[in-house]
């Protein structure tokens, strides 16, 4: 996960939220809190490594001083290597993300999956927690007492019909079928999760979590999409440098 692991304490992280529509950056302080309000530039089309990397290094240059960069990708990544990238570009797999944004910023970089990043700013730490998001397409991450099982891409796996999470959930079925109908599926999704990772608790995040119906079944909570941001401080964090977040009920 790491191309260049040397740490300074007190430092400054530039935080990336790579997605299929946006890029959102945003700097964290030593807390994991913001330093100024996240901004963000649509994702290019098409969105090969290199236009997306042009667009990072525009954002990275009007951002507040940072001295090391954590960036969640919406894909399998492995030591800092991208493996996938469905809602991007095929140019992607085997890229070293984490090596050109030490190259493009001149800074230490870590990348993990955006749904693990984004589970690591939300979750309590206590049993079995599964983290879903919903955006271009259907992100997850599963955690185990705080411990993440990473890059689990539960999106891809066969829902309903032969067609999997992400094609019956993600942006282009909502756009389809619209919230009402949307929602319903979702609510059929939740059902057959919680039955297969009997998890204490499932959050529900990413862009569209927005669109939600209220309320939701007990266990079961929405969150903000700014956490796809907030918990990249975890990828540098330990316990002796980084409190634990309040969690937001």
């Amino acid at each position: 996960m790491s191309a260049a692991p040397r740490r300074k304490a007190g430092a400054h992280t530039l935080a990336l939220d790579i997605g299929g529509t946006h890029i959102k950056s945003a700097v964290l302080d030593a807390r994991g809190l913001l330093v100024a309000p996240p901004v963000q530039a649509p994702t290019p089309r098409p969105a090969t490594p290199a236009r997306v990397l042009r667009v990072i290094a525009g954002l990275a240059a009007a951002a507040p001083r940072f001295q090391r960069v954590a960036a969640g990708f919406p894909g399998v990544v492995q030591d800092g290597v991208t493996l996938t990238a469905v809602n991007l570009h095929p140019a992607w797999r085997g890229v070293d993300l984490a090596r050109r944004l030490v190259r493009l910023t001149g800074r230490p970089s870590r990348v993990a999956n955006d749904a693990d990043v984004q589970g690591m700013d939300v979750i309590d730490g206590q049993g079995v927690e599964l983290v879903i998001t919903l955006g271009t397409g259907v992100g997850s991450a599963l955690f185990l007492d705080g411990r993440l099982v990473p890059n689990l891409e539960f999106g891809h796996h066969p829902f309903r019909d032969g067609r999997t999470y992400e094609e019956l959930l993600g942006d282009q079925a909502l756009k389809r079928i619209g919230t009402r109908a949307w929602n319903a599926r979702l609510r059929a999704a939740i059902a057959t999760l919680r039955q297969a990772f009997t998890c204490r608790r499932l959050y529900l995040g990413g862009g569209n979590a927005r669109l939600i119906e209220k309320p939701l079944p007990h266990g079961v909570r929405a969150v903000g999409n700014i956490s796809g941001l907030l918990g990249s401080i975890r990828l540098w964090a330990d316990a002796r440098t980084v409190p634990r977040p309040v969690r937001r009920r």
